[in-house]
C-alpha cells in the first residue's frame, strides 16, 4: 500500500491515513523511519480501533532531507529515531510538533519568538546508560526499537568520545562480569577525560572488585565504579533507567563521585543521581535559566543536585531547594552554598505542608510526568511574577501551561534546547510572567 506521509508526529513516527473506511473515516497509521511529504511503500504491522502501525518497505520518492544514518545500528536501536533526516530538518519538525502540541493541549499559540538553541549532533552525551547480559552470553547494548530484546552494541555515536572508549573497556571485561549485573552507566565530566562508572546489579551479585581493577588498567581515565542495588524494572518506553536504585551504594571503588563544572560552577555528582547529559549545551540550558535573575528569594523545584539551584545562590538571598531523589538531594546538599535551604520532598507534599510560601522567581524542572494538577494549582495560587518551566515532554508541559495561565501567568518567551539530536526528545524553556 503506497501512503503519503503528511509529518512527523511526537514519538519518531510518520503520520499517514489509510483509506476511507465504510463509513468515511481515515485511520491514523504511524510509519517509522520517515519523512514529512515522503510516499512510502508500507506493510500494516497491526491495527487497533482508531489506528494502524505499519512498516515502510520502500521509500518511493524519498524526500531531500533524507541522510544516510551515522550510526551501523540505525532502524535497529530503540535509542534514536531521527538519524536519516538531516539535522536542520530535525529541529524544524520539533519545533512544529512542540507549537502543535501546546497550541492543541494548551489552547496557545506560542508566537514567532520561539529561539532555537542547537547541539552538535554528534558525541554529545556526557552519560549513557546500557543494559547488560550475562547469560546465555555476554551482552551490552540497547534495548532494540519497540522491544524489550537486547540489541548489542560496541559504540554509540551520540556518545562522547571518552564513553565510548569505555563501553569497549566494558566489552573486554566480558569474561570477569559476574551474574547478576543488569545495567551500567558510564558518566563522563565536562572536558570528555575523566569518567564515573555505574553497575546497577540484582540480590547477590558477587563482589565487582576484579571488575574494577580490570577497568581501571585498561581505561586510566576511570575515577571510580560505583556498585547500586536494582529494586524494580520500568518501562523502557518511557526511558526511564531499567534499573532503579534503592538508595545507597553497595560497593565504591575508588572515587564514589565525579565533578563536573558548568558555566563556571562546580559540582560534584554521585553514582545514581541525575544530571543533563549534552555536554554542549548545559552551560546554555543553565544560562537561560538563571542569567538575570536576582531578587529576594527563589524556589528551585525538582532541583537535583543543584544545577540551577548553586548560580541561583549567587544572585538570590536565599533559595529554597526541593528534591525528593536520597542521591540527588545528598549532591545538592553538597553542592549547594550556605544560603540554600534544601529540603528532600516530593513537590506536591511539599506544598501541602508549606504556608504562606512567596518567592521573586520559581524554576521547575519536572520528571516527563511534568508538575501535574495539584502542583500546578498550587503553583498558580503563589504570590510570584516569574515561573520558569523546564521540560523534557511536550503533552505534559502543555497540560501544566494551561493551568497556569489560566492562573495569570503569560508566556514571555520560550526555547526549545536540542538536548537530543538524533531522538523524538526534546527539552523546552518556558519563560512565564504575571
Amino acid at each position: 500500500m503506497r501512503v503519503t506521509i503528511e509529518k512527523l508526529i511526537y514519538g519518531g513516527e510518520g503520520l499517514a491515513r489509510l483509506e476511507p473506511d465504510g463509513e468515511g473515516r481515515r485511520k491514523a497509521l504511524f510509519v517509522p523511519f520517515t519523512i514529512a511529504g515522503e510516499e512510502a511503500d508500507v506493510r500494516i504491522a497491526g491495527e487497533h480501533a482508531s489506528f494502524a502501525r505499519g512498516v515502510a518497505e520502500q521509500i518511493a520518492s524519498p524526500s531531500p532531507h533524507r541522510v544516510t544514518p551515522g550510526c551501523p545500528y540505525f532502524f535497529q536501536c530503540g535509542g534514536c529515531q531521527y538519524q536519516h533526516i538531516d539535522y536542520a530538518h530535525q529541529l524544524a519538525a520539533k519545533v512544529a510538533i512542540l507549537r502543535e502540541t501546546v497550541a492543541r493541549i494548551a489552547k496557545i499559540e506560542v508566537s514567532g519568538d520561539l529561539e532555537i538553541h542547537a547541539s552538535e549532533p554528534w558525541n554529545y552525551r556526557n552519560r549513557t546508560r546500557l543494559h547488560v547480559q550475562t547469560a546465555p552470553e555476554f551482552a551490552i547494548g540497547y534495548h532494540r526499537a519497540n522491544s524489550n530484546q537486547l540489541l548489542p552494541v560496541e559504540k554509540c555515536p551520540i556518545s562522547s568520545p571518552l564513553i565510548n572508549r569505555a563501553l569497549r573497556s566494558m566489552w573486554q571485561a566480558s569474561a570477569i562480569i559476574p551474574p547478576g549485573v543488569r545495567e551500567t552507566q558510564l558518566f563522563a565530566d565536562h572536558t570528555d577525560s575523566q569518567i564515573l562508572l555505574e553497575m546497577y546489579v540484582a540480590p547477590g551479585t558477587p563482589e565487582l572488585g576484579p571488575v574494577w581493577e580490570f577497568l581501571r588498567t585498561s581505561l586510566p581515565e576511570a575515577i571510580g565504579l560505583v556498585v547500586l542495588p536494582v529494586s524494580r524494572d520500568v518501562d523502557d518506553n518511557e526511558r526511564t533507567p531499567l534499573a532503579i536504585t534503592a538508595g545507597k551504594a553497595l560497593q565504591v571503588f575508588g572515587a564514589g563521585q565525579g565533578q563536573y563544572t558548568v558555566a563556571g560552577y562546580d559540582y560534584r555528582i554521585s553514582g545514581g543521581s541525575f544530571f543533563q547529559t549534552n555536554r554542549f549545551l548545559i552551560d546554555k540550558l543553565v544560562q537561560l535559566v538563571t542569567g538575570g535573575r536576582s531578587g529576594r528569594a527563589a524556589l528551585d523545584l525538582y532541583c537535583g543536585a543543584g544545577l540551577f539551584t548553586v548560580p541561583l545562590a549567587q544572585t538570590f538571598k536565599k533559595v529554597i531547594a526541593v528534591e525528593a531523589s536520597p542521591q540527588s538531594f545528598r549532591d545538592l546538599k553538597r553542592n549547594a552554598p550556605s544560603n540554600v535551604t534544601a529540603i528532600q520532598k516530593r513537590v506536591d507534599v511539599f506544598f501541602q505542608e508549606t504556608r504562606k510560601l512567596d518567592a521573586d522567581y520559581v524554576v521547575v524542572d519536572p520528571p516527563r510526568a511534568g508538575l501535574g494538577e495539584k502542583v500546578s494549582k498550587a503553583l498558580g495560587r503563589m504570590n510570584t511574577p516569574r515561573v520558569t518551566y523546564v521540560s523534557c515532554e511536550p503533552s505534559t508541559l502543555s497540560r501544566d501551561l494551561r493551568i497556569l495561565l489560566q492562573s495569570g501567568f503569560r508566556i514571555e518567551k520560550a526555547h526549545l534546547v536540542d538536548l537530543f539530536p538524533q531522538t523524538f526528545h526534546m527539552e523546552s524553556v518556558f519563560e512565564l510572567v504575571r
